[in-house]
């Protein structure tokens, strides 16, 4: 059910769109390359030998990767509610 000049579905499709965006740009993402460090190149603790066989390239322990991977980043986006505000600007 769409709201107002909305078509039927819009909300999906828009809730769609986001996460194929958010999908890419995971994606395109730099991937580790090379070879795994033995210690890791922030805190100098021994990353587990499982953890270099998982992940080829791997620089990070799992408690640094983990820290990185929380810090917000701040990105651009898009607008797809196009509500009433961004349509009189």
């Amino acid at each position: 059910m769409a709201g107002g000049w909305a078509k039927d579905g819009a909300v999906g499709e828009q809730i769609e769109a986001s996460i194929n965006d958010e999908l890419a740009r995971l994606r395109a993402q730099p991937k580790p390359q090379g070879e795994s460090l033995t210690h890791c190149a922030e805190c100098e603790e021994p990353i587990p030998e499982k953890r270099r066989l998982a992940i080829v390239g791997v620089k990070l322990c799992l408690e640094c990767q983990s820290e990185r991977d929380g810090r917000m980043v701040q990105r651009g986006g898009i607008n797809r509610r196009g509500s009433k505000d961004s349509q009189l600007k």
